[in-house]
């Protein structure tokens, strides 16, 4: 018998989090959100939902403070910040029955490991996100561009996981593929965030616009790409330099976008350097690959942040 599932507990309720399971709810699913400093704006006045693919006002949500008042479910959606996954251990296991089932919306690499740590490999699927979205007030998100989701089982059994994700996301109206291969989808994403994250980090706090406003800043942000789609090439991973184009293209009608990364560091908090840049580079190193313009790229992301503290 395939996988299905009935109820939903969202784990991480910023602007990714927010705005899926709005999505979800919307359909008429049973979501159940995770709340820490929206949990009053929410209870008192609902979620809403300002997005290109039509808005959504949802007055009743169902917000808890702890997993343990969620109590167990059958999907688990993982939307904070890899920062954040020192908690999972404490968060995740009162979420959990024998068939639970665990998907991290994060970026970069390591978090599927991080999961599977914890509630063991079989449960563990991952999420790539392609999408614009920001948090614009507690309890407030705004979509303005994109929305796919690449959906994955890091290790595919036969039982259509991903393949019933794809089903329920696409009813909730959300752009979603299930994809045989979680590890190219990642790299896919990586493409996107090594560049646009890093540089908007690494040049100050810079949205995409000012990254793509000169043939300099367009040729970094390219040379990068290019590193990345080698790098995944070396590894086995089938992905087409065609790549480089295709998020080009897809970024500049995005306007002054301010990635997640710029958002974090210029609003004082914790980049997720590890799963975007270190660990990549970590896998690459022990494969034997050089990637000496990413290295580069985190030295300077390293040296905005010690700057940042002074």
């Amino acid at each position: 018998m395939n996988w299905t599932y009935q109820s939903v507990a969202i784990v991480g309720s910023g602007a990714v989090g927010l705005y899926y399971g709005a999505r979800l709810a919307a359909a008429g699913e049973d979501v159940r959100f995770l709340l820490r400093s929206d949990f009053a704006a929410i209870s008192r006045d609902g979620l809403k939902v300002a997005s290109v693919h039509g808005d959504l006002d949802l007055p009743q949500v169902k917000a808890y403070r702890s997993a343990a008042e969620i109590g167990p479910v059958d999907l688990v959606i993982v939307a904070w910040k890899a920062t954040s996954n020192d908690q999972l251990a404490a968060v995740l296991p009162p979420l959990l029955h024998a068939n639970t089932q665990v998907l991290t919306l994060q970026n970069g690499l390591g978090n599927c490991e991080s999961l599977a740590a914890i509630v063991g490999p079989g449960r563990v699927l991952g999420g790539l996100c392609f999408v614009c979205i920001n948090r614009s007030a507690p309890g407030q998100v705004v979509h303005s561009a994109g929305g796919r989701v690449s959906l994955g089982e890091w290790q595919p059994d036969g039982t259509g996981r991903a393949a019933e994700l794809e089903r329920r996301f696409k009813a909730a109206k959300i752009q979603a593929v299930a994809v045989d291969n979680l590890a190219k989808a990642q790299w896919d994403k990586l493409v996107w965030n090594i560049p646009f994250n890093g540089l908007s980090v690494a040049d100050g706090g810079v949205t995409t616009d000012r990254l793509l406003a000169t043939p300099q800043g367009e040729a970094k942000l390219r040379a990068l790409m290019g590193e990345v789609v080698a790098t995944a090439q070396a590894l086995g991973l089938d992905l087409s330099e065609d790549l480089i184009d295709f998020h080009i293209e897809r970024t500049r009608p995005m306007g002054p976008y301010r990635t997640s990364s710029m958002i974090d560091f210029v609003e004082g908090r914790e980049v997720e350097v590890g799963p975007i840049w270190a660990e990549p580079l970590r896998r690459a190193r022990a494969a034997g690959v050089a990637m000496p313009l990413t290295e580069q790229l985190l030295r300077r992301i390293h040296e905005q942040l010690a700057e940042r503290e002074i």
